[in-house]
């Protein structure tokens, strides 16, 4: 009895003593996550393994879950590797990067999404990408790092703008270039040079201050911006502070620049030689001497006295100066990350400088754990002394068309004002055109947590771009007849944006992830404009506008628009498998015809993350396979302010006011749609290999033209939306790990994509559209403003005539290639594509123990390019302009063969307008490259540094092509497309730098 009693209390006992053990274990876990830099990371996935519990770290990293010690916690977060550890009491978790692309986190309108998950095409690049780039605006640190996105500088000046084409043209008269959203700001970039050379309004960023760029390219991603968002989406995140130690950097470089290349022109000799040439051909070679004694000055031209190389003095060494600091930091309730960045750059033509100051303050604070307010600052001051157009007689490189027998300046250092043309340095020394832009971006924002998976966002954001433009004109300026002009414009534009919305994101059953976002914005616009031109001087000392006697002309505008907007998304993935997305954006604008006030732009997208199924889950070399599309409506909205109203406007006469009817209205007029799909795969194998193919395909309709009306209307035309183009073509993205160890590590970035952008219908039954003085034609069927010139069939051996093929049509419909050396005879064709067709990009990054190596090739092939300027600079002495290099193999003598002709003064020999000046400009360019040093850590554990690296980078530093101008990129700035006209090249930079980490 006693041994069966002691067994029983023994069993009870015992029994009790593992009651209360096991509910001892069932406590409450707490812990940290951090990343391998010791950051917090908020938002990551804490789940208990096999059951349903889950939890999210917070702001701090700390996250609490009920969980016995020794079980299961499964820890993910995007953009890292999924950690399974055994649950402890105070835990501290470490995360490492994951090993692949896919696990990378993009910035979606009004949130982010995993790219593992996304069903959208949107290219990405970070601050690594484009930071230390010696190029004094962002936007030319992307070129060759995304596919489907062509970015282009008009020319080689610091000030030149820019020009973005994401996935081909989808408009032909409306606005082709995205739409930039800075920290959830719309961005202004309106163009607002007073010159005739356009600016880049986005010269007021620096990339010291950039986390990110995602171009949002297919309808999926970009129909959450509606009616903006036809030409793609172009989202720029800034830096923000990470909670812990306060981190402070500093950056320093110099640079040096040059053209990427120089054209060969005859020197005094050759230009003389030829000219009289020319002149004995003419039988008018007595007026020719003439002349060459005018351009001489004096000098003794007939033995080379004078050899003035022009080209040498509109080019000059151009340097850069980059310095930066940014100081970042926080604690658990307040973040906070501030950036200052200063840069000159002296640009290769000569009198175009830069000098730009740009400070940014970025803050967050936790007031409650549940309620988050912040803000966003920044402000900017650019300073640009610019030169004119390309087309103006006073631009630099228009020198080049000056004889060189003419002296640049006379004995006393003056200009030479007797030169064939206008002599630039009379500008350079007597003129000024000085533009001073200041921006101000502001945000201020708050969140506000309802629950765990539900917020609420409210956004106030503004942004104002004011601009103003100084032009001086001395008594001995070019074509001055007054004493000295000034002429002074202001302009002021600013943007209000409230955004408000919520957001939940939840996950049920483990199984069903949905993220849904609903919201609605207002955005206004205003901008005012006013100038003043003031004549007449009592010397050059006075150069501000109350220095004149006369104030002889002014004006003055305001314009304004407003958006209203609402908006939904909805994702959701099962098992993290099946992927489906659906948005809609309705958009109301001021700009639209009061009948069309409103639109709705939907998009539909799905995905099959096929490598998670069962069959390839395990799969060691497939190791991802998703398959993903979608359709969607957007719009272009940049269309004009008052395209759809009826105007009239002022027009004074005798000292009496007076309206004159000056637009037709169309209350129909609205935004031109575009209707875009996109289907697509992306892989991965050995986690080390990603590849990303898609197919896109972009149908504009309601292209907007000016429609003919009958002259009883009163108006010549009316604004319409009629027409259609479609872009479509294939983009491949491919990532590759080829090294990968602690000590070497090499990885690789190649991009390609195609483009074809046709017109599908135009007004007027399909008709022909060429602009006046155009050389390009927007024909049905064929690119959007294809080349349309005579066609050149080089020279007549025989006589050095030059010749044409007719190209007039037979009976049969054929063309008639039969040769004439009358002009007149040969009729226009199309012949060529202003855009590529072809583009590709590839990026290597090399690290090897403290050493990095990054270069970057990109190229563009298909695309045509028509020298305007061949007309007189490649013309055998037609003109009295130098001539290129080329024409040393003019035609002689009978038998010759070759493709310039005869040398006939003022005879028009082969000078007219043809595909004579018409060339590829395919090229492949060593975009950038840059090679790093950091110093071992051992080496500055004294110094109170963290890290110091040194480095070497370079821009265009080397260019392949067989383009004859100065560079198959440059682009005349004055208008015109697909055109070369005295248009420099960009600038071939070399700089030295150091990066200091403390």
């Amino acid at each position: 009895m006693r041994i069966d009693l002691s067994f029983k209390r023994l069993a009870t006992l015992l029994f009790a003593l593992f009651i209360q053990v096991t509910l001892a274990q069932e406590v409450k876990i707490t812990g940290h996550i951090f990343d391998k830099a010791g950051l917090p990371i908020p938002g990551a996935n804490v789940v208990l393994k096999g059951t349903k519990v889950v939890t999210q770290t917070g702001f701090d990293g700390e996250f609490t879950i009920n969980a016995k010690e020794g079980q299961t916690l499964i820890i993910s977060y995007v953009g890292m590797k999924t950690l399974e550890i055994g649950a402890s009491k105070s835990m501290k978790i470490t995360l490492q990067d994951a090993s692949n692309e896919l696990e990378a986190v993009v910035v979606v309108g009004y949130g982010t999404q995993s790219k593992k998950n996304l069903t959208d095409n949107i290219a990405r690049v970070t601050a690594k990408d484009i930071q230390q780039v010696p190029v004094a605006n962002v936007q030319n640190a992307l070129v060759g790092k995304l596919a489907g996105v062509q970015i282009t500088q008009t020319n080689g000046k610091v000030d030149g703008g820019i020009n973005i084409r994401v996935r081909g043209a989808a408009s032909i008269s409306a606005g082709t270039q995205p739409l930039y959203v800075l920290d959830g700001i719309p961005l202004i970039t309106d163009d607002e040079s007073s010159n005739g050379a356009p600016t880049n309004p986005l010269l007021t960023l620096s990339t010291n201050e950039i986390e990110s760029i995602d171009v949002l390219k297919d309808a999926s991603s970009a129909a959450i911006y509606g009616a903006r968002g036809a030409n793609g989406v172009v989202i720029i995140t800034t830096k923000k502070g990470k909670e812990g130690k306060g981190t402070f950097s500093i950056n320093l470089s110099q640079g040096v620049s040059e053209p990427t290349h120089k054209r060969k022109w005859l020197n005094s000799k050759q230009y003389v030689e030829l000219l009289q040439e020319a002149g004995r051909n003419a039988q008018d070679l007595e007026s020719v001497e003439e002349e060459l004694e005018f351009l001489s000055q004096g000098t003794d031209w007939r033995n080379g006295q004078i050899n003035t190389d022009w080209q040498d003095i509109a080019f000059q060494t151009g340097y850069t100066t980059d310095a930066d600091f940014s100081l970042s930091g926080g604690d658990q309730k307040t973040r906070y990350f501030i950036s200052g960045a200063y840069n000159n750059t002296v640009g290769i033509i000569d009198s175009n400088d830069l000098e730009r100051l740009t400070s940014r303050v970025n803050l967050s604070h936790k007031v409650f754990d549940n309620f988050t307010v912040g803000m966003n600052l920044s402000f900017s001051r650019s300073l640009i002394n610019r030169v004119q157009d390309d087309n103006s007689f006073s631009s630099p490189l228009q020198s080049v068309a000056q004889s060189p027998i003419s002296p640049a300046r006379l004995e006393d250092g003056s200009a030479n004002p007797n030169t064939e043309y206008s002599n630039y340095l009379l500008a350079k020394d007597n003129t000024f055109w000085k533009t001073i832009v200041r921006r101000l971006t502001g945000k201020v924002f708050a969140e506000y947590k309802f629950l765990p998976s539900l917020k609420f966002n409210s956004d106030f954001s503004y942004d104002l771009l004011s601009q103003t433009e100084d032009y001086w004109q001395g008594k001995n300026a070019p074509f001055m007849a007054t004493d000295g002009a000034v002429f002074a414009s202001s302009v002021n534009t600013e943007n209000y944006i409230s955004s408000n919305y919520f957001t939940f994101d939840k996950t049920f059953a483990e199984k069903h992830s949905f993220n849904a976002v609903i919201g609605m914005e207002y955005n206004n616009y205003h901008r005012r404009y006013q100038d003043v031109n003031s004549i007449y001087f009592p010397n050059d000392d006075f150069n501000t506008i109350d220095g004149g006697a006369e104030v002889n002309e002014g004006h003055g505008s305001e314009t304004d628009y407003v958006f209203v907007s609402q908006f939904g998304r909805l994702n959701y993935a099962f098992d993290n498998k099946y992927l489906f997305k659906a948005s809609i954006r309705r958009d109301g604008s001021s700009r639209f015809g009061k009948n069309n006030r409103f639109g709705y732009f939907p998009a539909l997208s799905a995905g099959w993350i096929i490598s998670n199924e069962s069959f390839l889950k395990d799969n060691s070399v497939l190791t991802y396979l998703k398959v993903k599309g979608s359709w969607g409506k957007l719009g272009n909205a940049e269309i004009g302010n008052f395209a759809s109203r009826q105007l009239y406007r002022p027009n004074p006469y005798n000292l009496k006011s007076g309206l004159t009817f000056d637009q037709a209205g169309n209350d129909n007029l609205t935004w031109e749609k575009s209707t875009q799909i996109d289907f697509g795969f992306e892989a991965g194998f050995l986690d080390r290999i990603t590849l990303e193919v898609d197919y896109y395909q972009k149908d504009t309709d309601g292209l907007l033209f000016e429609a003919p009306l009958p002259i009883s209307s009163g108006a010549a035309s009316v604004n319409k939306n009629i027409g259609q183009i479609r872009s479509n073509g294939f983009e491949f993205t491919l990532n590759t790990k080829n090294f990968d160890n602690e000590k070497f590590k090499w990885n690789t970035s190649f991009n390609l994509t195609t483009n074809q952008s046709k017109i599908r219908s135009l007004p007027n039954n399909n008709a022909d559209v060429i602009a006046v003085g155009s050389y390009t034609i927007n024909r049905v069927g064929e690119y959007i403003s294809s080349f349309f010139l005579v066609e050149y069939a080089g020279v007549n051996s025989e006589n050095g005539d030059a010749l044409f093929f007719k190209n007039t049509l037979n009976p049969d419909g054929t063309l008639n290639k039969d040769l004439t050396s009358d002009y007149s005879q040969a009729r226009r064709v199309i012949v060529g594509n202003p855009f590529p067709t072809l583009m590709s990009g590839m990026t290597n990054t090399i690290i090897y123990k403290g050493f990095d190596f990054t270069f970057t090739f990109q190229g563009e092939w298909g695309a045509s390019i028509y020298n305007t300027a061949g007309i007189y600079q490649s013309t055998a002495a037609d003109y009295y302009d130098n001539q290129t290099a080329d024409q040393l193999n003019r035609w002689q003598n009978p038998g010759d063969i070759t493709n310039v002709p005869q040398a006939r003064f003022q005879k028009q020999n082969g000078t007219q307008e043809s595909t004579r000046y018409l060339d590829k400009s395919d090229f492949v360019r060593l975009r950038n490259l840059t090679l790093g040093y950091t110093l071992p850590k051992q080496a500055i554990k004294d110094t109170g540094m963290s890290s110091l690296r040194l480095y070497f980078t370079a821009v265009n530093l080397l260019t392949f092509t067989n383009y004859k101008g100065f560079d198959p990129e440059a682009r005349r700035d004055d208008g015109g497309i697909g055109e070369d006209f005295y248009s420099a090249p960009p600038a071939r930079t070399m700089a030295l730098g150091v990066n200091i980490n403390f």
